[in-house]
């Protein structure tokens, strides 16, 4: 099933169902089998298998009754609009390696001994479409090429073996980053802070597992996913990688997160940056080879009025413009100096 969430023209969050590339409205579909369904995609992951398979029985009754798609949709939002938590792990050894390497420094040892990840801000998920940034977010705006795994049900200390029954589905993840912001915050060892939290964005919709079986591939340590990555910028091709490419499978980053905590329905798990997928790792591969050559490089940032778009074989296409607050506002130029 492909899960989304939509606002309609009365302004209300909508669940609905992704059926050949309609939407269906999935609360006036259950009146029809007399099933009554929660009124949010992450009330129906958090009804557990009984409300999945009723959105199941959903499915087969709009594909089975020529059900009419909603023509009330006004705009698709992240599938989950407002999960419990949102964190973003470091999965893709390449992209790891790649960065470390244009800054030159070694490959941490310690990336190939555990995952690890970070909590972003859960209060600043968006869907596709506009996104508003601050003045000190266009210094060195960048993307992140990513997927995320969404928690499915309640489990503490849960072991890679088992992590992937705990996965309600998987959507395209863009880890919007103001990079200024956050090379001048991580030189203090704690963060990313302000350097991340203002925006990330989830969807079109939220695939269930199922509807990748063919290209999963079991491994002691968790399914692996054989699914192209793809990035544009203004319609221009600028990365390209394969969720194949991670390192630690998302059982064992679920591993990881879960032990002494309690994990729940909805949160969000980022992969973290596939190879070549954000404008941090591109510009620092470009100029390295530029010096190399002895030839000049012009890092490229995302600018307002630019389009960036995230593929995902078998998630869809995410699409976000940047559009700047036309704020003066900044907190880049209110540092405090001791004198």
């Amino acid at each position: 099933m492909k899960l989304v969430t939509y606002i309609n023209s009365k302004g209300n969050y909508i669940p609905g169902i992704n059926i050949s590339g309609h939407i269906f409205n999935l609360i006036a579909a259950s009146q029809i089998i007399k099933k009554p369904i929660p009124d949010t995609i992450l009330g129906i992951i958090e009804s557990g298998d009984e409300g999945m398979e009723t959105v199941r029985e959903i499915e087969q009754k709009i594909i089975s009754s020529g059900i009419n798609p909603d023509t009330d949709l006004v705009k698709l939002i992240s599938p989950i609009p407002n999960p419990p938590s949102c964190r973003d792990a470091y999965a893709f050894r390449q992209h790891v390696e790649s960065a470390r390497r244009n800054r030159g420094v070694e490959m941490i040892p310690e990336f190939d001994e555990y995952p690890i990840f970070y909590f972003t801000n859960h209060n600043a998920i968006f869907g596709e479409g506009d996104i508003w940034v601050e003045k000190d977010h266009l210094e060195k705006l960048d993307f992140e090429l990513e997927w995320a795994a969404v928690i499915g049900k309640t489990g503490k200390n849960v072991p890679s073996s088992e992590a992937d029954n705990y996965i309600a589905g998987f959507t395209i993840m863009n880890d919007l980053s103001a990079r200024l912001l956050q090379m001048e915050e991580m030189k203090l060892n704690l963060g990313p802070a302000k350097g991340k939290d203002f925006a990330t964005t989830l969807g079109p919709f939220l695939i269930t597992p199922d509807e990748l079986e063919e290209y999963k591939t079991p491994t002691p340590f968790g399914n692996q996913y054989n699914l192209k990555m793809e990035a544009y910028h203004n319609g221009e091709l600028i990365s390209s990688g394969n969720t194949a490419d991670m390192t630690w499978t998302f059982a064992e980053i679920i591993e990881r997160v879960s032990y002494g905590v309690t994990i729940r329905p909805g949160e969000v798990i980022g992969s973290g940056t596939v190879g070549t997928g954000c404008y941090l790792e591109l510009n620092g591969t470009g100029a390295r080879i530029a010096k190399e050559s002895g030839e000049n490089y012009t890092p490229v940032w995302l600018q307002p009025n630019d389009e960036i778009s995230l593929k995902i074989d078998m998630l869809g296409t995410l699409t976000n413009r940047i559009v700047y607050s036309n704020s003066d506002y900044s907190i880049l130029s209110k540092k405090k100096i001791n004198k």
